[in-house]
């Protein structure tokens, strides 16, 4: 009977003490034997406004000491249904965007080599592209789901083509996505042109801007998201400025009018039998958290994604 990791209990330790993994799950240095992984990428040199964003991960997993293992709501029992573990942070180069990248495409290539599936703590949304180019590589072209205030599609930022506000440009133009099987939710505020999204439903994007969903449950456009989605496999990627500011302060790039956190729920819940081979919830800034409600949010909203990937067994009632 296989014994799987578990969440050191509060019980056990006060939540003030143990060590900082995420969940203070056991800590591990490769992905042999796990089904998920939890690592964190410090980056944030790929930035366009507020940095701070290489702390999300350690915020992130310190806030995660608040969780326990069953989601109440769905039933949701990831610890009693996969090898879970915290294998630490993928290192970068503080002074050089584009090595990090490399490092990132590397790193994360080489934690998914054992069939491991990741879900990544950030970092800013640069992030993304090394990642799902060492997802091409395993698994070929893949669906995404992207949440977020803005949709990362800019041809270049200061002249340069990789940053944190192109990723999806990228990686549309090096093929690493399959288009048609890509929804981004929560984009919204001002542009640079009246045309700034329309470059996503060019190429086969489907887009949800915010105001599509203010006043509503996205429970409805989660299941037109899964029909579209199929059966391949997707990427979830989650900014945390696609949330309102009133919710997630600690962002780089705060937009007005966003999502509500029972709206974020219902996306990741409704994201229950997509087959989910990598996450990542980005752009938390704890320098502007002072009271670490956005690293708390980051972190719920990880463990949330756990409880949706494949093989997550549920209670029964």
């Amino acid at each position: 009977m296989t014994t799987f990791n578990q969440p050191l209990s509060g019980n056990d330790m006060p939540r003030a003490g143990g060590i900082a993994t995420m969940m203070r799950l056991p800590y591990v240095q490769n992905t042999a034997g796990l089904d998920v992984a939890f690592t964190g990428i410090p980056l944030d040199i790929g930035t366009s406004n507020r940095s701070g964003t290489r702390f999300g991960a350690k915020a992130i997993r310190f806030e995660s000491s608040l969780l326990r293992p069953y989601n109440m709501a769905t039933r949701a029992a990831p610890f009693d249904s996969l090898q879970v573990a915290d294998v630490g942070d993928i290192a970068i180069n503080p002074y050089d965007l584009k090595d990090s990248v490399r490092l990132i495409e590397e790193g994360y290539g080489n934690l998914i080599a054992s069939g491991c599936k990741l879900i990544a703590l950030g970092g800013d949304h640069t992030m993304t592209l090394p990642i799902l180019r060492a997802i091409k590589k395993k698994y070929g072209k893949v669906g995404l789901v992207h949440i977020d205030a803005h949709a990362d599609v800019n041809d270049t930022m200061n002249g340069e083509k990789i940053a944190h506000g192109t990723p999806f440009r990228r990686a549309a133009e090096e093929d690493l996505l399959d288009c048609d099987r890509v929804v981004q939710i929560g984009l919204r505020g001002t542009g640079y042109a009246a045309e700034d999204f329309d470059w996503c439903t060019q190429q086969g994007f489907t887009i949800y801007q915010a105001h599509e969903c203010w006043h509503r449950s996205l429970e409805p456009i989660m299941a037109e998201v899964r029909e579209r989605l199929g059966d391949g496999p997707v990427y979830f990627s989650f900014d945390i400025d696609g949330i309102d500011p009133a919710y997630a302060p600690g962002t780089g790039t705060p937009e007005i009018g966003g999502l509500t956190v029972p709206q974020a729920l219902e996306i990741v819940r409704g994201m229950r039998g997509v087959n989910i081979i990598g996450a990542d919830v980005v752009e938390v800034s704890p320098p502007y958290d002072q009271s670490g409600t956005t690293a708390l949010l980051g972190a719920n909203i990880a463990y949330e994604m756990l409880c949706v990937f494949p093989g997550v067994r549920y209670a029964t009632k």
